[in-house]
């Protein structure tokens, strides 16, 4: 190899299954001169992940941008098809695994885990040209041909578990409502004893009411916003306030609070323990925040007049639970239990929440 006309990076080599493979340092701005997009450049039987989704970029290239001080990245995962060599810097057994590792200007680099953190980068260095100097880590292997990127991918991703969205939420430092929510939560009585900050869904023995990450997306409905947006202290305030209310509201949850009623008995009987509720909230509390300012706070201490027991069928079969009686959250199932709400507050309907209404009465 003529190493005037090769790719040198300082590398650490190591070992798997019987195969080398090197852990190189490379600046920012390399990244995505070297690396394909493999659903664009490489033929799809050597395709080695599913077709990138340009909608996540935008998002992971604001965090870097928004955070240079302070972001991070794991490492890249990337096959080389082309010649290379490792070059020891020392003889001495205990550094014969430190060296120089030298690609061939025509090797193919093909990333097998890290395809939108290399896109986001590439905008991100449009931004900001000036994090092209710094680094991330890069796992290569060799693979002449990219006859194993496939399953390269299969097994890097195999064990892999993601993080549930109230971790997420948990471990999130920098998102405005991430925090005001976590905040008003260990400010209230029954929301501190009551919410699980691990998991999403609560199991019928669970000693909680609530996820963290139900009343994360309840504060995201009530004020109409996505995560990352900002928020003003009135809307804090606004959180504040909805939060104490509707737990002095809700009397099945101040009887668990007083231990007259268990959690398990509150999701087996009523609809109150359950997200689809709590969200549904959320929107119906959005709507009078925007047309009912002045008493909001009157249709919200109403609230406590409805039947949420599941025995009535009537008003929340089809809604919040289906015919086999499980409970059932989506964006429509929420919709059609604050359209209950609604009419039992004296409320009208949106076009949009009409429509929705409509396809369930007609069975559609």
């Amino acid at each position: 190899m003529n190493y005037g006309f090769s790719y040198n990076f300082p590398a650490l080599r190591g070992r798997q299954g019987n195969k080398d493979y090197f852990v190189v340092m490379c600046p920012l701005r390399l990244i995505p001169k070297i690396f394909l997009f493999d659903e664009e450049e490489i033929a799809p039987e050597h395709r080695a992940q599913r077709i990138i989704n340009r909608t996540r970029i935008p998002e992971i290239t604001n965090y870097i941008v928004e955070n240079p001080n302070d972001y991070v990245f794991s490492s890249l995962t990337a096959s080389i098809d082309g010649d290379i060599e490792f070059r020891p810097f020392s003889n001495d057994q205990s550094f014969e695994d430190l060296g120089q590792l030298h690609i061939s200007l025509d090797s193919k680099f093909l990333i097998n885990d890290g395809q939108h953190r290399r896109a986001a980068i590439e905008e991100a260095i449009k931004l900001s040209p000036e994090l092209g100097n710094e680094t991330i880590s890069v796992v290569f292997y060799h693979d002449q041909g990219l006859k194993n990127s496939q399953q390269i991918f299969s097994d890097l991703n195999r064990h892999a578990v993601n993080t549930t969205s109230s971790i997420g939420i948990l471990y999130d430092h920098r998102d405005k409502l991430a925090l005001i929510t976590k905040k008003l939560v260990l400010a209230n009585d029954l929301l501190s004893r009551y919410t699980d900050k691990e998991k999403v869904n609560l199991s019928k023995n669970s000693p909680k009411i609530l996820a963290l990450n139900h009343i994360f997306n309840t504060n995201l409905r009530l004020l109409g916003k996505t995560k990352g947006d900002q928020m003003t202290e009135d809307e804090e305030q606004f959180l504040y306030e909805f939060w104490e209310l509707l737990c002095n509201t809700i009397s099945e949850w101040k009887l668990v609070l007083n231990k007259k009623l268990t959690p398990r008995d509150l999701r087996a009987n009523y609809i109150v323990g359950h997200g689809v509720f709590i969200e549904a909230v959320g929107l119906v509390g959005k709507y009078l925040r925007e047309n009912h300012q002045n008493d909001w706070k009157f249709y919200i201490s109403k609230l406590a007049e409805i039947d949420y027991s599941r025995a009535n069928t009537n008003d929340w079969l089809g809604r919040a639970f289906g015919a086999n009686g499980r409970i059932q959250k989506t964006k429509d199932t929420v919709t059609l239990t604050a359209n209950k709400l609604k009419e039992k507050l004296g409320l009208p309907l949106t076009d949009i929440e009409l429509k929705i209404e409509d396809k369930y009465r007609l069975g559609v």
